[in-house]
């Protein structure tokens, strides 16, 4: 797999949309920055960057809810990635949801 992320656009962080390989349910957005996107690759495991500990961490590594990569694609401005994941587990949410898109917001349109 070759991708030619750009990662200086967002500091150093892209923007990865999570989605069942399956159904195309979106479960949750993340970032990633070039060490992790890298790790997700060579494990199969999909790894994040947070931004708020400042740190790696694979999604599941405390809550067993882990994300299996099936596939990834970049965009054509190569500036965001969709992974498209098996969950082995039952939610992705922190919360208990299955997803993180889980309150619908209320408009008139």
């Amino acid at each position: 797999m070759k991708f030619s992320i750009d990662f200086l656009k967002g500091k150093g962080l892209v923007p990865a949309i999570i989605q069942d390989y399956q159904t195309g349910d979106v479960y949750m957005l993340g970032y990633m920055n070039e060490e992790s996107l890298q790790k997700t690759l060579e494990t199969g495991w999909v790894y994040f960057y947070s931004r708020s500990r400042q740190k790696l961490w694979m999604k599941g590594e405390e809550s067993g809810n882990k994300l299996k990569v099936k596939e990834i694609y970049s965009d054509c401005d190569n500036d965001s990635i969709l992974v498209k994941v098996e969950l082995i587990g039952t939610n992705v949410c922190h919360v208990g949801n299955k997803s993180c898109f889980y309150d619908k917001l209320e408009s008139n349109i």
